[in-house]
Formats: structure tokens, sequence, C-alpha cells
């Protein structure tokens, strides 16, 4: 168990968030009187168990989430605020993501003052960090083989459907080759939360991620 003064760092600056929080208020409100847009207002987002709120009408993907149990914890936040459609597939948030950590970092320190439980800041969690799928560049350039990916894709077809129909279970083909690869390292580090894809994804080597992606992605 880490100390407690081990845990007490500051998440970013809240300051300059304010200013990134921009590039999401289109869609987002925080603070007194916030109100749902486009997508859910943002107040006490911290801890809070994912699609809450009765009076908004959530995605697909979102719903799921829910179903399995994700909530909106510091590492979740941040995976998602870095790329939703790896985290949540099915999502209808169209913002491809901010790549920048700090800029990430900036707009969590924002967030979290409009989330009172608990309500230190920054001495209690969900303050502290640990930072979960981190791909470096090697990972990221992995050239995949598309006809090993269908070879591997065996599997992943006893569930999801090659010809794209949602039939409740999520589509992954047409994938962007990297939002496949990050989902996959988030399921194999166990940040997205589906024990079944925790499981297969912690089979696959760096390579075979690759080149499922590589077929996955080829698919219409």
């Amino acid at each position: 168990m880490a100390h407690a003064e081990e845990e007490a760092i500051s998440i970013g600056d809240a300051a300059q968030g304010a200013e990134v929080f921009q590039q999401c208020a289109s869609c987002h409100e925080v603070g007194q009187g916030a109100r749902h847009k486009v997508g859910p207002h943002l107040n006490g987002i911290f801890d809070r168990k994912v699609a809450q709120f009765e009076d908004f009408k959530y995605s697909r993907g979102i719903e799921r989430a829910r179903r399995d149990g994700m909530v909106w914890d510091l590492e979740h936040l941040d995976a998602y605020l870095e790329n939703p459609k790896a985290l949540v597939s099915g999502t209808r948030m169209a913002f491809r993501g901010l790549k920048n950590q700090k800029d990430r970092n900036d707009v969590l320190a924002y967030l979290r003052q409009f989330s009172a439980n608990p309500q230190d800041i920054p001495e209690a969690a969900p303050t502290a960090r640990k930072r979960e799928v981190e791909l470096n560049a090697d990972v990221l350039a992995i050239v995949g083989d598309p006809e090993y990916g269908e070879y591997l894709a065996t599997e992943c077809t006893t569930c999801h459907q090659v010809d794209g129909e949602y039939d409740g279970i999520p589509v992954i083909t047409g994938w962007v080759i990297e939002d496949f690869v990050i989902a996959m390292h988030a399921y194999k580090r166990e940040i997205r939360p589906h024990p079944v894809m925790q499981m297969m994804a912690g089979r696959l080597s760096d390579e075979e991620i690759a080149a499922l992606a590589a077929y996955f992605s080829a698919l219409e």
C-alpha cells in the first residue's frame, strides 16, 4: 500500500485545464447550474458509476460500459479523454481525444474541483495517479500481417460479427488500427473491465495484436 504522502500529488493545473476544457464546452457543462447538452453535465464525475443520469439518453457503448461495472475513476477518465472510442467502442462522443498528457492532466484537475466526494484536494483519492496503457512508439509502429490476423481472428469471430452487424456485441470491423491496438492493450492491462476480453488479450503478443488490428481495420 502506498503511503498517504505518496498519494497526495496534484493531478495537474486546474487553471490551465479550464482553458483546455473549452474544447469540450460545446457538448458538456460543468459547475453551478450545469445542464445536459449533447453530452451529460460533468459535475461529480469522479468515482461515479458510468451512465447514472436517468434523464439523459446514453449511447449503446456507454450503456454496455455501465453493465460491465465501469466507474469514472482517474484511470478511466484519463483513458477516455485520450481516445474515447478506444476505451468505449460504440460511444457517440465524436471527440478524437487529447493526445497530450499534460492537457489531460490539467482538464482532470479542473474537473476534479466539481467532484465533492471526497472533498479533500489533493489529499484524498481519486487524486493519486497510476498511469495505464502507455504504449511506446515501437509498439504502435508494428505493422501487422492481415493474413495472420485473419487466422488469429477465429476466436474473435465466435462473438463479433465480421459483417459489421450489431447484435448486442460490439462491432470491431473497420476500426482505426491505433484505436484497436490501444483497446486491446487496455484489456491486456485490465483497464477495460471485461473478464473474457482481459483473458483473451492477455494471451496475445504485441505482434499478434497488430495483426488482428490490420485484419479488422480492412473489413467494411
